[in-house]
Protein backbone atom coordinates (compact mmCIF):
# COMPACT_ATOMS: atom_id res chain seq x y z
CA UNK A 1 0.00 0.00 0.00
CA UNK A 2 1.27 3.20 -0.58
CA UNK A 3 1.44 6.25 1.49
CA UNK A 4 -1.06 8.76 -0.16
CA UNK A 5 -1.56 12.20 1.20
CA UNK A 6 -5.37 13.01 2.70
CA UNK A 7 -7.75 14.53 0.99
CA UNK A 8 -8.21 18.44 1.09
CA UNK A 9 -11.13 18.33 3.04
CA UNK A 10 -9.33 15.99 6.06
CA UNK A 11 -6.67 18.59 6.25
CA UNK A 12 -8.91 21.41 6.43
CA UNK A 13 -11.22 19.82 8.83
CA UNK A 14 -7.64 18.97 10.91
CA UNK A 15 -6.50 22.10 10.55
CA UNK A 16 -9.87 23.92 11.64
CA UNK A 17 -10.73 22.05 14.56
CA UNK A 18 -7.08 22.92 15.86
CA UNK A 19 -7.37 26.58 15.23
CA UNK A 20 -10.76 26.00 17.40
CA UNK A 21 -9.36 24.62 20.19
CA UNK A 22 -6.52 27.09 20.21
CA UNK A 23 -9.06 29.94 19.98
CA UNK A 24 -11.39 28.17 22.44
CA UNK A 25 -8.42 27.78 25.05
CA UNK A 26 -6.68 31.18 24.47
CA UNK A 27 -10.29 32.51 25.36
CA UNK A 28 -10.62 30.46 28.48
CA UNK A 29 -7.31 31.84 29.80
CA UNK A 30 -7.93 35.09 28.62
CA UNK A 31 -11.57 34.79 30.97
CA UNK A 32 -9.60 34.23 34.03
CA UNK A 33 -6.71 36.26 33.50
CA UNK A 34 -9.66 39.07 33.61
CA UNK A 35 -11.50 37.27 36.80
CA UNK A 36 -8.56 37.05 38.57
CA UNK A 37 -7.58 40.90 37.69
CA UNK A 38 -10.76 41.45 38.82
CA UNK A 39 -10.54 40.06 42.07
CA UNK A 40 -7.29 41.63 43.07
CA UNK A 41 -8.66 45.23 42.29
CA UNK A 42 -8.67 47.80 44.90
CA UNK A 43 -11.62 50.36 45.89
CA UNK A 44 -9.85 53.22 46.57
CA UNK A 45 -12.95 55.25 47.47
CA UNK A 46 -14.05 52.74 49.41
CA UNK A 47 -11.14 52.23 51.94
CA UNK A 48 -11.67 56.21 51.99
CA UNK A 49 -15.29 55.64 52.82
CA UNK A 50 -13.90 52.45 55.62
CA UNK A 51 -11.19 55.30 56.94
CA UNK A 52 -13.78 57.87 57.38
CA UNK A 53 -16.59 55.42 58.97
CA UNK A 54 -17.31 54.44 62.29
CA UNK A 55 -18.26 51.33 61.20
CA UNK A 56 -16.37 48.48 62.23
CA UNK A 57 -18.03 45.90 59.25
CA UNK A 58 -17.35 48.77 57.03
CA UNK A 59 -13.64 48.74 58.05
CA UNK A 60 -13.36 44.81 58.75
CA UNK A 61 -14.54 44.34 54.67
CA UNK A 62 -12.01 46.57 53.44
CA UNK A 63 -9.42 44.64 55.27
CA UNK A 64 -10.52 41.71 54.24
CA UNK A 65 -9.87 42.87 50.09
CA UNK A 66 -6.88 44.13 51.37
CA UNK A 67 -6.12 40.40 51.99
CA UNK A 68 -6.59 39.27 48.51
CA UNK A 69 -5.45 42.78 46.66
CA UNK A 70 -1.85 43.02 45.11
CA UNK A 71 -0.98 46.53 45.33
CA UNK A 72 2.30 48.67 46.86
CA UNK A 73 0.60 50.58 49.44
CA UNK A 74 -1.19 47.52 50.45
CA UNK A 75 0.37 47.68 54.00
CA UNK A 76 -0.31 51.48 54.50
CA UNK A 77 -3.66 50.73 54.00
CA UNK A 78 -3.86 48.26 56.06
CA UNK A 79 -1.92 49.55 58.98
CA UNK A 80 -4.45 53.15 58.72
CA UNK A 81 -7.93 50.73 58.90
CA UNK A 82 -6.06 48.77 61.69
CA UNK A 83 -5.54 52.37 63.62
CA UNK A 84 -8.80 53.23 62.71
CA UNK A 85 -10.46 49.91 63.91
CA UNK A 86 -8.06 50.25 67.48
CA UNK A 87 -10.63 53.52 68.02
CA UNK A 88 -13.87 50.84 67.33
CA UNK A 89 -13.26 48.04 69.55
CA UNK A 90 -14.07 47.99 73.50
CA UNK A 91 -11.42 46.09 75.22
CA UNK A 92 -8.16 48.42 76.17
CA UNK A 93 -6.15 45.20 75.05
CA UNK A 94 -7.39 44.87 71.42
CA UNK A 95 -7.21 48.71 71.08
CA UNK A 96 -3.93 48.45 71.93
CA UNK A 97 -2.75 45.37 69.81
CA UNK A 98 -4.91 47.05 66.77
CA UNK A 99 -3.37 50.52 67.06
CA UNK A 100 0.19 48.93 67.30
CA UNK A 101 0.36 46.63 64.99
CA UNK A 102 -1.38 49.08 62.08
CA UNK A 103 0.85 51.90 62.92
CA UNK A 104 4.37 49.68 62.70
CA UNK A 105 2.58 48.76 59.20
CA UNK A 106 1.56 52.24 58.37
CA UNK A 107 5.08 53.63 59.36
CA UNK A 108 7.22 50.66 57.66
CA UNK A 109 5.55 51.77 54.19
CA UNK A 110 6.53 55.42 55.11
CA UNK A 111 10.24 53.85 55.57
CA UNK A 112 9.77 52.50 52.41
CA UNK A 113 8.66 55.33 50.45
CA UNK A 114 8.99 58.62 52.54
CA UNK A 115 8.14 60.80 49.45
CA UNK A 116 4.67 58.99 49.26
CA UNK A 117 2.17 61.84 49.92
CA UNK A 118 -0.92 59.82 50.60
CA UNK A 119 0.88 57.31 53.22
CA UNK A 120 2.09 61.28 54.78
CA UNK A 121 -1.82 61.69 54.77
CA UNK A 122 -3.52 59.00 55.95
CA UNK A 123 -0.36 59.29 58.90
CA UNK A 124 -1.55 62.73 59.41
CA UNK A 125 -5.69 61.24 60.11
CA UNK A 126 -4.20 59.08 62.69
CA UNK A 127 -1.98 61.39 63.88
CA UNK A 128 -4.70 63.71 64.41
CA UNK A 129 -6.88 61.55 65.73
CA UNK A 130 -4.75 59.30 68.00
CA UNK A 131 -5.59 60.07 71.47
CA UNK A 132 -2.58 61.36 73.08
CA UNK A 133 -2.19 58.53 75.39
CA UNK A 134 -0.58 56.71 72.38
CA UNK A 135 2.01 59.58 71.58
CA UNK A 136 1.62 59.65 68.07
CA UNK A 137 1.78 63.07 67.30
CA UNK A 138 5.56 63.35 66.23
CA UNK A 139 5.03 64.11 62.37
CA UNK A 140 1.59 66.33 61.75
CA UNK A 141 3.20 69.55 60.86
CA UNK A 142 5.55 67.91 58.62
CA UNK A 143 3.02 65.92 56.82
CA UNK A 144 0.78 68.94 56.81
CA UNK A 145 3.40 71.10 55.30
CA UNK A 146 3.65 67.81 52.48
CA UNK A 147 0.64 67.35 52.02
CA UNK A 148 -0.34 71.38 51.67
CA UNK A 149 2.42 71.29 48.93
CA UNK A 150 1.72 67.95 47.22
CA UNK A 151 -2.05 68.03 47.30
CA UNK A 152 -2.33 69.32 43.42
CA UNK A 153 0.16 66.28 42.39
CA UNK A 154 -2.31 63.63 43.89
CA UNK A 155 -5.05 61.66 41.80
CA UNK A 156 -8.08 63.01 41.77
CA UNK A 157 -9.17 60.53 44.66
CA UNK A 158 -6.79 61.27 47.42
CA UNK A 159 -7.57 65.12 46.29
CA UNK A 160 -11.04 64.68 47.40
CA UNK A 161 -10.07 62.00 50.30
CA UNK A 162 -7.58 65.27 51.29
CA UNK A 163 -10.75 67.93 50.82
CA UNK A 164 -12.93 65.95 52.66
CA UNK A 165 -10.94 65.33 55.65
CA UNK A 166 -9.56 69.28 55.94
CA UNK A 167 -13.08 70.31 56.51
CA UNK A 168 -12.53 68.60 59.94
CA UNK A 169 -8.54 69.50 59.82
CA UNK A 170 -6.50 71.23 62.60
CA UNK A 171 -4.03 71.56 60.34
CA UNK A 172 -5.30 71.60 57.39
CA UNK A 173 -8.03 74.27 57.89
CA UNK A 174 -10.46 73.16 54.08
CA UNK A 175 -7.88 72.58 51.81
CA UNK A 176 -8.54 72.82 48.46
CA UNK A 177 -12.23 74.93 49.30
Amino acid sequence: MINQPPAPGIVSLTYNRLTMKFRLILSLLLLFAGIAYAGNSFDKPGFYAALSSDNMAVIDAQLNSLKTASLSEKEAYEGALLMKKAGLVSKTKDKMSFFKAGRVKLENAIKKDAANVEFRFLRLILQENAPKIVNYRDAIEADAALVRAQYKTQPPIVQQAIIDYSKKSKVLKALGA
